[in-house]
């Protein structure tokens, strides 16, 4: 099946597809005609899950590949790359989603804890980068996308100094990438979300009042992750061209930058 819309021809590797934020942005990516890489490490039905529901979008919808991998191993990303370019022929969009949200007070921090968290939260999106970037700069064009966090740059959550430190590094990475490979029609943006119903694990939120958190947002309502997926529709369309090397908050007005 080949896609007819905007992003026809184009395809989109989005790790940690299988539900939430990730399933939305493969979703999105797809009905604009993009071939879309589903990507899980834990629950191989959930990928298959969002590959079916690709694959039944219809006309004009691109393609699906299910591909599990765990994005913290830099060997397992080079095959989920490889897998993508056997199948598609190429790698255009680069989409990192992908994080370890725990809450531990600092002095409860292993250094386990804090070397599992940045392989997760950051590693992660260098090695995606890493093994698809070359073709990007080669073809003359690209799309890398982070999905990061409002905590790195808000400081407003505590007993998170792994996730904060990652999130905030994965801007930094952004901006290197944005610098460097600009030249060659290679975009390199964040997306941030804000508060985003999701499937999460309760344990890590306790210490949140949902209440309080909506009195907060200027858009009296949480967030969807079709929100998310709608900021990544517009950074990997030409309506992004000349969009490189910044942040998109998606929060409802929570934060303001």
């Amino acid at each position: 099946m080949t896609g007819t819309g905007p992003l026809a021809g184009r395809t989109a590797v989005v790790t940690g597809s299988g539900r939430n934020i990730g399933r939305a942005i493969a979703l999105a990516l797809a009905a604009e005609g993009a071939n879309v890489v589903v990507n899980g490490h834990a629950d191989r039905a959930r990928v298959d899950a969002v590959v079916d529901e690709v694959q039944a979008a219809g006309a004009g919808a691109g393609s699906a590949l299910g591909v599990m991998a765990d994005v913290s191993d830099p060997d397992q990303v080079a095959a989920l790359v490889a897998a993508a370019v056997d199948r598609f022929g190429a790698v255009d969009i680069a989409i990192s989603n992908v994080a370890s949200r725990l809450r531990q007070p600092f002095e409860d921090i292993t250094i386990d804890d804090w070397h599992a968290t940045l392989a997760t939260n950051l590693h992660a999106a260098f090695y995606l980068a890493h093994f698809t970037l070359p073709a990007m700069r080669e073809r003359g064009w690209g799309r890398i996308i982070h999905i990061s966090g409002y905590d790195g740059w808000t400081g407003h959550i505590d007993q998170r100094a792994h996730n904060v430190t990652a999130k905030a590094g994965l801007h930094g990475l952004t901006k290197a990438i944005a610098r460097e490979y600009g030249p060659f029609n290679v975009t390199a943006n964040t997306v941030a979300p804000g508060a985003i119903a999701t499937q999460r694990d309760p344990e890590q939120y306790r210490h949140i009042d949902p209440e309080a958190v909506r009195e907060r947002l200027a858009i009296k309502h949480f967030g969807r992750p079709e929100d998310i997926a709608s900021a990544c529709v517009y950074l990997c369309r030409e309506s992004g061209r000349f969009v490189t090397g910044q942040v998109i908050h998606v929060n409802g007005g929570e934060f303001m930058f």
